[in-house]
């Protein structure tokens, strides 16, 4: 008699390194060098693909080579606000121009042209955002069925206006889309499909997901020659799992960027728990905020893969947080002052980027490094809408002053009132030591160990034992 497999949320999640394994096909122990230390180069050379051939699969569907702009109306008001010799040049760079009009696509484009080739018959990813759009469209266009697991509802079966928009994106590409209320049944639920189907796991932090993405920052590199004869002085990334900032500051360094300085930026919702039924609605931003921004830096590897390519921490030279009331304020300053409707998350990097080019002078380059297509459920009107159903106060204000995430989103009444508040990489640093000390129930670290800290901390030796040794006295 056969026996039934034990399809239980215990057993699944016992299962998981095994499924893992084999629906994204590749060996991850082969990687492991000692310890918690393995060798992230290698992995990314052996499993990922190089910018040329990345480029030729990406071309296949017609993703990438995106325009890069000036924002000429924008830099007339940033040098209006600026001090005497300051206020730097923004470039954007319009990805909402790829297929499914994400960055995204460079992701998808890579995952899915590789579960084609290995013979998959599908590919699943679990995603509430423009990924799941990316995913679907990418299958369609490489003859592969797909399945979305999104992250939809609240225990009361509310759903944010942006979430659905994206949910009916992904259907609207022939994509099944199975939706969830907020908990850890997303990681179960896409272990158990992936499981049940045999699909790929189209990660978003496999390495084929990660060498997508350098692209991107392989682009910039070369369009900022050929716009200004130089590289850009700062690229601002939107900061959620940390792929984007990962996959752009290798792209660049590849290209020649190499003194360019990454900027990652989220919107402030601290204080908000992600996995929290009672918080989950209460955020209008579904990526690119501190719920994963920080959490994702900190313990890279939470991911669905055993060992995860997007490492921010090993790029990220400055961190910033910005308000969700500045981010719909810039949102519309795009769409009114450049004809730009786009958003929201690729809008968090603009809003950072206008109160950065404030402090810099005025012969300095930034580029935003992404923006997104908008829909009618990802238009500020639809998030705020929601937001005041949920209990939130909307008002005008000073952001910095007067925005208490899950309380009160504060519009600015001015461009001036426009700033940043920041989060130092030092204290994600030590975060990541602290959170790897509890998980290894040790705090001493062999050679190797300490050599792979360092380059997956962007740290000295002697900096990394002085964070551990202020962890041991908390």
């Amino acid at each position: 008699m056969t026996s039934m497999r034990d399809d239980s949320y215990d057993a699944v999640m016992a299962r998981r390194n095994e499924i893992m394994k084999k629906a994204v096909g590749i060996d991850y122990e082969k990687f492991t060098i000692d310890g918690i230390a393995f060798d992230y180069e290698k992995m990314m050379r052996e499993v990922g693909y190089s910018i040329d051939e990345v480029r030729e699969i990406q071309a296949e569907t017609c993703v990438g080579n995106t325009p890069l702009v000036e924002l000429k109306n924008i830099n007339r008001l940033i040098k209006k606000l600026a001090a005497k010799g300051k206020g730097a040049r923004v470039f954007l760079k319009d990805e909402a121009a790829n297929p499914s009009g994400s960055f995204k696509d460079r992701r998808a484009a890579v995952s899915v042209y590789r579960a084609k080739k290995m013979g998959y018959k599908g590919v699943i990813a679990a995603t509430s955002g423009n990924y799941g759009a990316a995913v679907a469209s990418q299958a369609a266009k490489r003859g592969l069925k797909c399945i979305i697991v999104q992250e939809c509802y609240d225990s009361h079966w509310r759903g944010q206006p942006e979430i659905l928009e994206k949910g009916r994106a992904c259907e609207a590409y022939g994509a099944e889309v199975v939706q969830l209320t907020v908990g850890p049944e997303l990681f179960y639920y896409t272990l158990l499909l992936l499981e049940q189907t045999g699909y790929f796991n189209a990660s978003l932090y496999s390495p084929y997901a990660i060498a997508g993405i350098e692209t991107l920052g392989y682009e910039i590199a070369h369009q900022m020659i050929e716009l200004t004869g130089r590289y850009p002085d700062a690229v601002i990334v939107t900061h959620a799992g940390g792929g984007l900032i990962t996959g752009t500051a290798r792209g660049l360094k590849k290209a020649g960027g190499t003194e360019t300085k990454i900027i990652g930026a989220s919107v402030d919702l601290r204080g908000l728990h992600m996995a929290s039924d009672e918080a989950f609605n209460k955020k209008y931003f579904t990526t690119g905020h501190t719920g994963f921004g920080i959490p994702f830096a900190v313990f890279p590897d939470r991911s669905d893969v055993p060992k995860n390519a997007a490492r921010p921490l090993r790029y990220m030279d400055r961190y910033v947080l910005v308000t969700q009331g500045e981010v719909f304020y810039v949102t519309e300053m795009l769409a009114q002052l450049e004809g730009l409707q786009r958003g929201p998350a690729g809008n968090t990097s603009l809003t950072a980027a206008i109160a950065l080019a404030l402090e810099m002078d005025e012969d300095q380059t930034i580029v935003v490094n992404e923006t997104e297509y908008t829909g009618a459920g990802k238009l500020p009107s639809a998030q705020l809408t929601f937001a005041k159903q949920m209990g939130m106060v909307v008002k005008r204000g000073d952001p910095i002053k007067e925005d208490i995430p899950g309380k009160v989103i504060a519009i600015p009444q001015h461009p001036s009132q426009i700033g940043v508040i920041e989060f130092p990489v030092s204290d994600m640093k030590k975060s990541y030591l602290k959170e790897l000390i509890k998980r290894e129930n040790k705090d001493k670290f062999n050679d190797n160990e300490m050599e792979f800290l360092q380059e997956d901390l962007n740290a000295a030796k002697e900096e990394i034992e002085k964070w551990i040794l202020e962890v041991r006295r908390e």
